[in-house]
């Protein structure tokens, strides 16, 4: 725990009154933190955090949470097992070290420190003058250090990291020296790293699961993890022949022991009911020894990311699989993040579905929102903020859907490597409502099924608008959409109940207005570039000199153009209907932007950090 240590007052010549009564007040606000943090009773039990992650590859440290929506606060429980000469841990909009928000906990070599600092857009540390991160407790255990300590999601600091909902960018970074003060750490030379999570995890209480509910373990078996950054893994798994339909009412991780660090993502897809068998397979999902067949399984069952807990499906609705019209095979998918390329690392992980054969009121369904992928949608090269936009009309909303519409309890959000925040908005009447799903520092690596805090109600003639914002500035030609990795897609993948034949809903320019953006362009332009219709649309966008001029037009086509509405059934057929050359929707309130809710102002802390008595540190 941590110690207040006396200070001695050394005798100086010639102090006036009022430096000598100003040096005391300061000693006094010193030993009260001090003070305050050592005796402060509200720490939260070690078993009172829920959530837990490993910050780097080799789980020498791992951070713990919970969240109190009461309170608007994170508690923090930071496990460091080898503790050298200290430790930042922060967060940032992706990741970086520079204009970071962190909690630093550094060493001389002989006194340990605490603080709240931030860092410049060189990387260079400050204390902050409003000390945010509230340091609750210190103590050693058996396998290692353990800090608590305590952030509100707003501090209206402006040096301060604001936590919202979506994903989060936690950056750490170890001392591997004794440094004696805080400017002297240099950012750029540390051995650090990232981890992506979702800190604000919902406050959704566990529903009452079924007396007969089973469950299956979807692993790859005994895989030799490649000695290599990144791999995904396809494994190919079979239900038993005739197996009835099902609903799935949960399901969570299986991670092998030990390799909590390098299992990033995992994903369970049930294949097409279009083929009567698939192959057996156990191999990277990049191989060439991998069957074509494989890619027809791509419907969704499971999701999982690191850090995410156990996902259930509300009381009312399970996902259904088994029996008739639903294929028997699916593929699992292991993403392995593996940066320190350990050789030889076996793994058995996957996931275990809970399921049960009391089918529950409602089928779950799963539709997409967003773009098609089709190149008509592009972004020009060099953009830090270009955002696109896919509509569900209301035209297609008022046809697909049943009048007492449906409920969204859950959103997967999805784009490629462009991709930096995804945002779909309910609107109804021309007014938007309501937020459905929003990740403003969205990332590709990081993508999850994730619940919602409360359902979201559509009913017939809403619309369903959803955002995507790319940048694209180390790219030098246009990025088109499509499939391909270095193509881009704009996707929700919204979670409901009931299940309707309404599939996807999704638009895109018009091709015939878009034709016109490349008959301009070619008009002025110094050099002939040929916008003929016997080039793919991908050609035309690669060939467009994009001065300012191209790239405004571009974005003005995207806002007032019409699209084509993509409102499918789950065989890939349109609803009947006129869906071609469709206005845009219109709107005409939106949604105002969340004001941070500030904490009541504590009594001022000076900004100097907390001393701490951690013994000797670690010297190699």
């Amino acid at each position: 725990r941590m110690q207040s240590s006396r200070s001695k007052l050394c005798s100086c010549p010639s102090l006036k009154l009022r430096e000598v009564v100003s040096m005391y007040l300061t000693m006094v606000a010193a030993f009260l933190v001090i003070l305050v943090v050592a005796l402060q009773g509200s720490a939260p039990r070690q078993s009172d955090f829920p959530y837990k992650v490993p910050l780097d590859p080799q789980g020498l440290l791992e951070l713990s949470w919970n969240v109190s929506y009461p309170q608007q606060a994170v508690h923090f429980q930071l496990l460091i097992r080898e503790l050298q000469f200290g430790l930042l841990f922060g967060m940032s909009d992706r990741g970086e070290f520079e204009n970071a928000d962190l909690a630093v906990l550094w060493s001389d070599g002989h006194n340990s420190y605490f603080g709240d600092a931030w860092s410049d857009a060189k990387g260079q540390l400050h204390m902050d003058s409003q000390q945010d991160y509230q340091l609750l407790e210190a103590h050693r255990a058996p396998e290692g250090l353990y800090l608590l300590f305590r952030r509100a999601f707003s501090t209206c600091d402006p040096k301060d990291y604001l936590i919202e909902d979506g994903t989060v960018h936690l950056i750490y970074g170890i001392l591997e020296k004794p440094v004696h003060s805080l400017q002297a750490i240099n950012t750029s030379a540390l051995h650090g790293g990232l981890q992506r999570v979702q800190l604000l995890k919902p406050n959704i209480s566990i529903p009452e699961l079924p007396s007969d509910m089973k469950s299956m373990e979807i692993t790859a078996p005994d895989v030799v993890i490649p000695s290599q950054e990144t791999t995904y893994w396809c494994y190919m798994a079979e239900l038993p022949e005739g197996f009835p339909k099902h609903h799935i009412v949960m399901y969570e991780p299986v991670v092998t022991a030990g390799n909590e660090a390098l299992v990033h993502h995992m994903e369970v897809f049930q294949c097409s009911a279009q083929f009567d068998s698939f192959p057996h397979y156990n191999g990277p999902c990049d191989s060439k020894m991998k069957p074509d067949r494989l890619n027809y399984c791509r419907h969704v069952l499971a999701a999982w990311a690191m850090g995410a807990q156990a996902f259930y499906y509300p009381e009312e609705a399970g996902l259904a699989f088994g029996g008739p019209g639903s294929s028997r095979y699916l593929r699992l998918e292991i993403h392995y993040h593996n940066p320190l390329v350990f050789k030889g690392r076996r793994d058995s992980s996957g996931i275990r579905l809970y399921y049960t054969a009391t089918l529950r009121p409602h089928d779950a369904g799963i539709m997409e929102l967003g773009l098609v992928y089709t190149p008509v949608m592009a972004i020009p090269p060099g953009e830090d903020s270009f955002t696109l936009t896919g509509y569900c009309t209301d035209k297609c909303t008022q046809l697909a859907l049943p009048a007492a519409g449906i409920r969204i309890f859950a959103s997967q959000l999805h784009t490629h490597l462009a991709g930096r925040k995804v945002v779909t908005v309910l609107s109804r009447d021309g007014r938007e409502r309501q937020v459905v799903n929003a990740d403003r520092h969205y990332s590709p690596h990081f993508q999850e099924i994730r619940m919602l805090k409360e359902l979201v109600a559509v009913f017939p003639g809403d619309e369903l608008i959803t955002t995507c914002t790319y940048n694209t500035e180390d790219r030098s030609r246009a990025t088109v959409g499509g499939f391909g990795i270095l193509e881009e897609m704009c996707v929700n993948y919204v979670h409901y109940y009931p299940q309707t034949e309404l599939e996807l809903c999704k638009s895109a320019v018009d091709p015939g207005y878009l034709h016109h953006y490349f008959n301009l362009v070619n008009r002025f332009n110094d050099e002939e570039i040929c916008m003929c219709p016997q080039v793919s649309v991908p050609q035309q966008f690669y060939s467009i000199p994009w001065n300012t001029f191209n790239r405004d037009v571009l974005k003005s086509l995207y806002a007032f153009a019409p699209i084509s509405m993509h409102c499918n059934k789950s065989s890939a057929v349109r609803f009947p209907g006129e869906w071609e050359k469709q206005p845009l929707p219109s709107i005409t309130e939106r949604l105002r932007e969340p004001v941070p809710r500030c904490p009541p102002s504590p009594e001022p802390q000076p900004a100097a950090p907390v001393p701490l008595n951690l013994g000797q540190l670690r010297r190699d």
